[in-house]
C-alpha cells in the first residue's frame, strides 16, 4: 500500500492512531475499538485504520484494516491526509485517538495543521489529561477543543480537569469508559490449572515495561509475603516499551532482574517478555489472585491494564493515580501510595491470608466493570457518533447461538436457575421454562439441525415425565428429579399446550417427535376447558392455531373460539377512554393477550378480533415505547390503572413477548411499522435500553436474568436465555426483509 493514498472506496468512519503490530497501548485501544465496532455494525458501517508510524523507514505488516499510513514527524502528511478525507464522500467522520508522544512535534503539536484543513466532523479521544498544564500543553489541548465536535475521556476526573484547566465546555465532553474484554466470570480456576499455578498464590503486573512502571516497589514488598507465603508467585509480563527499548535498551527489565536476585525471589519471581495477545493476557490476568498495579505517575488519567485487570474479576492493590481513584473502590481492592514498598506489603498481606475477602474483591470487580465491555463501549462510541455524522444502525441481528441453552440443559431437561453462567440444580427443573425451551429448539432446527434434534428430544421426555394421567402438567421438579406435589399452575398449563401445539405444525422436526407432541397434547386439551387465567388463555390460544394448522379437530376450534370471545368480553369490560386494555392491571407477558386475537384473526379473519388486538397493542405500545427505546413494565410494583407504573426491575420475558407479538401483528395485518418496531424492541437486548448496556451477551449465547435500575443482574437462567432466543429466532425469518 502506498504510504500518501488514500482507497477510493473509503469507510464512514476512519480511525487516526496507532495500530498492531506496532507495540502500543493506543494501538492495542484501536484495535479492540475497531473490531467491537465490526462485530455490532458492519457491513452498515465501514471502520477504516490511518495507521501513524514514526519514521519513513518504519514498516509494519498492517492488515487490511489499515488504509492508510502517515509519518508522525512530517507536517505535510497531515495537511495531506485532511484534504484526502475532505474528498472522500463516504468518509463521514474521523476519529482519532490521541497521546501527546505519537503525534509530531512539541506535545503532538503537528497534529494542528489536520485540524485547520479537515472539514469532516472531528472526534478526539484524549488518553491522557494532564492536570496544571504548562502554556504550550494548554495550547495545543485548547486547539483540540476549539476543533473537534466532541471529546473523549474515561473518566469524570480527566473531564473535570479539561473544565477547569482548559476552559473546556462541560456539554462537548463524554465520559466512556476504557474498553475490557468479555470473560465469562469472576472465577479462574480453569485458567490457574492451564498454566500449571494450582498450587500457587498468583500475583501480577502486565504492560509496557519502562523505569515509571514502579515495579521495584512491588519486589520490594514480596520478601515479607513470602516469608509467611512460600507458595507466592509475582507475575511480570510484558515486553520493555519500544521508544524505551530504542534509546535505554532492556535497561529496566535487566534492574528488574537483578533486584530479583539481591532479593532472593528467583522462585518468586517470573518474567514474560512478550507482546501477549488478548487471549493469553486474560489467561494470565484470570490465573492472578492479586493484580498489582505499581504505576508511579499520580496524574495518569487511563490505564488499560488496571482496566483489564478489573475486569477479569481480580483484587487489585494499585498506585493512588488519577485513574485509579475513578475506578478502584474498596469493595474490590486497595490504593497505596506510589513507591511504598511497606504499604504494598502490608496489603498483600491482608489479602493473602484472606482468601474470602479476596475472592469478594475479585466478584465485586467483575461486577463493577460489566458496563466497560467492548460490546457496551462500541454502543457508546456509536451514540455519540450519531450526533455528528449521518449514521444508520441497520439493526444487525447477532448471530444464532444455543451454546448456553446447552450449558443449562442436562439430559433430565433445562435447569431453572444459573449462577451467573453455571447451572444451579438446587431449584431444580420447571415445565414453563422446558415449555419455552422446546418452542426454541424446534424453531431453531431448520439453523441447528444436530444441536436441535437432540435438544427436543430431552425436553418431549421432561414433558413425559411432567404430564399426569388427567393430561394436565406438574411444573416444579427438583433437583433430584422428583416431581412436587404443588397448586396447578395455570400458566404451566397453557404453556405446554402452546409448545406441543407449536412442536406439532413444524414440518422440519422429524415426524416421530411431531407425533409424540401430538399424543401429549390432545391429552392436555381435553383439560384446557378448566383454563381462566388471560395469560394462560392465551398461551394455549397460540398452541391450538399451531395445532390447527396440521389437524382438523373441530373440539379444538370451539376451545380457540371460546377462549378469544373470553378475551374480546375481558377488553370490552375494562377497556375504556385512555385505558384500552383486558384488565385494571398490566403485569407480565402483557403482548400475548393481544398477540392470541391476533392469531384469532389469522385463524377465523373475525375482524373483531383484529379490532381489539390492534387497540389493546397500540395502548400497550405507547406506555412501553414512550421514550426512544423499549421499557417493559417493571416486576417491582408492576402498573395498576389510575396508579403509577413501575420501570425495574425490567424482564427479558416482557420483551421477548413483545417482538413476538409485533412479529404476528405484521404476518395478520401486512403493516411495516410492525415489523419495523419488532427490529427496534429487540434492540433492548442489545444495548437500546436506560442502562446502554447489553443484555444479550454474545460470548455465551446468554441473557443476563433483569434490568435494574442501576445495574443488570449478571445470572443467566433458563427463563432469560429462552426469552432472548425466542425472540432471536422469531426474527430469523425476517432478517433480510426490508423494513421500508
Amino acid at each position: 500500500m502506498e504510504r500518501n493514498s488514500f482507497p477510493k472506496k473509503s469507510a464512514s468512519i476512519v480511525y487516526l492512531s496507532t495500530f498492531p503490530p506496532r507495540e502500543c497501548g493506543i494501538a492495542t485501544f484501536t484495535k479492540d475499538l475497531v473490531d467491537a465496532m465490526a462485530r455490532k455494525y458492519n457491513p452498515a458501517l465501514k471502520a477504516k485504520v490511518l495507521a501513524i508510524n514514526d519514521k519513513v523507514t518504519d514498516s509494519y505488516p498492517y492488515n487490511s484494516q489499515v488504509s492508510r499510513q502517515i509519518i508522525s514527524s512530517q507536517i505535510d502528511d497531515y495537511v495531506t491526509l485532511a484534504r484526502e478525507l475532505n474528498q472522500a464522500n463516504e468518509v463521514q467522520l474521523a476519529h482519532i485517538q490521541h497521546e501527546f508522544g505519537i503525534f509530531g512535534g512539541d506535545y503532538g503539536d503537528h497534529l494542528i495543521p489536520f485540524f485547520q484543513v479537515i472539514e469532516k466532523p472531528v472526534i478526539v479521544t484524549l488518553h491522557t489529561v494532564l492536570p496544571n498544564p504548562d502554556e504550550h500543553m494548554r495550547h495545543v489541548v485548547k486547539i483540540i477543543l476549539a476543533y473537534a465536535k466532541a471529546v473523549i475521556v474515561m473518566n469524570e476526573f480527566s473531564k473535570q480537569i479539561l473544565v477547569n484547566d482548559y476552559e473546556a465546555i462541560a456539554e462537548q465532553i463524554h465520559v466512556i469508559p476504557h474498553g475490557i474484554p468479555y470473560v465469562a466470570s469472576a472465577n479462574g480456576d480453569k485458567e490457574k490449572a492451564k498454566l500449571g499455578l494450582r498450587d500457587r498464590l498468583v500475583f501480577a503486573t502486565f504492560g509496557l515495561l519502562s523505569k515509571g512502571k514502579g515495579i521495584e516497589y512491588a519486589l520490594r514488598a514480596l520478601p515479607a509475603v513470602v516469608e509467611r507465603f512460600p507458595q507466592s508467585l509475582y507475575l511480570i509480563l510484558g515486553v520493555t516499551h519500544p521508544a524505551v527499548r530504542k534509546h535505554e535498551g532492556e535497561k529496566y527489565r535487566n534492574f528488574l532482574e537483578e533486584e530479583v536476585k539481591r532479593l532472593s525471589l528467583e522462585d518468586h519471581v517470573r518474567f514474560d517478555n512478550r507482546y501477549l495477545s488478548v487471549d493469553e493476557l486474560t489467561t494470565y490476568l484470570r490465573s492472578a489472585d492479586i493484580y498489582l498495579a505499581t504505576n508511579l505517575d499520580p496524574n495518569q488519567s487511563v490505564s488499560g491494564t488496571l482496566s483489564y485487570a478489573l475486569g477479569c474479576g481480580t483484587a487489585v492493590i494499585s498506585t493512588s493515580s488519577l485513574y485509579a481513584r475513578s475506578i478502584v473502590t474498596p469493595e474490590c481492592g486497595f490504593l497505596v501510595k506510589a513507591g511504598d514498598s511497606k504499604e504494598f506489603a502490608q496489603k498483600l498481606l491482608i489479602l493473602c491470608q484472606d482468601p474470602k475477602l479476596r475472592e469478594e474483591m475479585g466478584k465485586n470487580a467483575y461486577l463493577k466493570t460489566r458496563h466497560m465491555s467492548w460490546p457496551n463501549v462500541a454502543l457508546a462510541h456509536f451514540s455519540l457518533y450519531q450526533k455528528y455524522a449521518p449514521l444508520v444502525d441497520e439493526q444487525k441481528l447477532p448471530a444464532l447461538k444455543l451454546d448456553h441453552l446447552k450449558r443449562v440443559t442436562d439430559d433430565f431437561g433445562i435447569i431453572q436457575f444459573a449462577r451467573h453462567i453455571k447451572p444451579d440444580l438446587r431449584y431444580g427443573y420447571t415445565l414453563d421454562d422446558n415449555a419455552r425451551a422446546i418452542i426454541a429448539a424446534s424453531a431453531a432446527f431448520p439453523y441447528a439441525p444436530k444441536e436441535a434434534v437432540s435438544l427436543i428430544q430431552t425436553y418431549l421426555a421432561f414433558f413425559r415425565f411432567v404430564q399426569q394421567r388427567n393430561g394436565s402438567f406438574v411444573n416444579l421438579v427438583n433437583g433430584q428429579r422428583k416431581r412436587l406435589p404443588q397448586e396447578k399452575s395455570e400458566d404451566a398449563q397453557g404453556r405446554a399446550i402452546w409448545a406441543l401445539g407449536y412442536v406439532m405444525a413444524q414440518d422440519a422436526v422429524p415426524e416421530d417427535m411431531r407425533n409424540e407432541a401430538r399424543e401429549m397434547f390432545e391429552k392436555a386439551v381435553e383439560g384446557s376447558c378448566v383454563l381462566s387465567s388471560p395469560r394462560a388463555l392465551s398461551f394455549a390460544m397460540i398452541g391450538f392455531y399451531f395445532a390447527l394448522q396440521k389437524a382438523s379437530m373441530p373440539r379444538l376450534r370451539n376451545f380457540f373460539m371460546q377462549f378469544a370471545q373470553a378475551h374480546v368480553k375481558r377488553f370490552e369490560q375494562n377497556g375504556s377512554g385512555d385505558w384500552m386494555w383486558f384488565e385494571d392491571e398490566l403485569t407480565y407477558s402483557n403482548s400475548k393477550l393481544s398477540e392470541s386475537l391476533f392469531y384469532a384473526y389469522l385463524a377465523t379473519k373475525t375482524s373483531r378480533y383484529l379490532e381489539v388486538a390492534e387497540k389493546s397493542l397500540k395502548f400497550l405500545l405507547r406506555i412501553t415505547c414512550e421514550k426512544d427505546y423499549f421499557a417493559p413494565i417493571g416486576q417491582n410494583g408492576w402498573f395498576a390503572r389510575e396508579g403509577k407504573r413501575a420501570y425495574f426491575d425490567q424482564q427479558p420475558e416482557e420483551t421477548s413477548s413483545m417482538v413476538q407479538t409485533l412479529l404476528v401483528a405484521y404476518e395478520a395485518t401486512g403493516k411495516k411499522e410492525y415489523l419495523n418496531r419488532a427490529h427496534a424492541v429487540f434492540q433492548w437486548f442489545l444495548g437500546k435500553n436506560h442502562l446502554k448496556q447489553m443484555v444479550y451477551d454474545e460470548a455465551t449465547g446468554g441473557c443476563y436474568d433483569g434490568l435494574g435500575e442501576e445495574s443488570l443482574n449478571l445470572n443467566q437462567g433458563a427463563e432469560s436465555t429462552l426469552s432472548y432466543l425466542l425472540a432471536r429466532l422469531a426474527l430469523e425469518p425476517y432478517n433480510h426483509v426490508s423494513s421500508v
